[in-house]
């Protein structure tokens, strides 16, 4: 297959950007074609601070961090540049846990801490304790002792037992 020949194979969206139609399971797995999946976090959604996080917590209790993540993503990319810093750090806490589900004991250790010293460093910076009523010292600690548990326990963690409360 040439080049032409496997881009005009892609998913696309409306706009013709590559996108994969592929059905993804609660960890934001892809599964085959025409297999169940659940139903994927739209892109692009502009939310408030208070919506995206009450939205990333119903995810997150729901134990679906991949999606959670996606929500803050979007409140990263489209959010006042002063806040890019806390929903970046969100946004890594979440694929931390996606990672740890999915039995990548390494890259959700590292990727909870990254999100942890990202939070923390939004905090200091604008001198924020609880941005949007998030606990940024809590889930702070809460981010760093999964990362130790993470790389202690063989099995994959389950999502869902260890939703953090983004509001303590």
């Amino acid at each position: 297959m040439n080049e032409t020949e496997r881009q005009s194979s892609r998913d696309r969206d409306p706009e013709g950007r590559a996108r994969s139609a592929r059905p993804r399971d609660g960890l934001g797995r892809p599964l085959p074609y025409g297999a169940p999946g659940v139903e994927r976090q739209p892109e692009g959604v502009v939310r408030t601070g208070e919506e995206t996080v009450r939205e990333a917590q119903r995810l997150l209790d729901a134990g679906m961090p991949f999606h959670a993540h996606e929500v803050f993503e979007d409140a990263w990319k489209s959010g006042p540049e002063a806040e890019r810093a806390l929903w970046r750090g969100l946004a890594q806490l979440a694929v931390g846990i996606t990672h740890a589900a999915r039995g990548n004991r390494d890259g959700g250790a590292r990727l909870l801490r990254r999100g942890a010293v990202g939070i923390a460093e939004y905090g200091a910076e604008y001198g924020e304790a609880r941005p949007y009523g998030i606990g940024v010292a809590e889930l702070g600690a809460w981010a760093e002792e999964l990362a130790g548990r993470v790389e202690r326990e063989t099995e994959p963690i389950d999502a869902a037992a260890v939703a953090p409360r983004l509001r303590p």
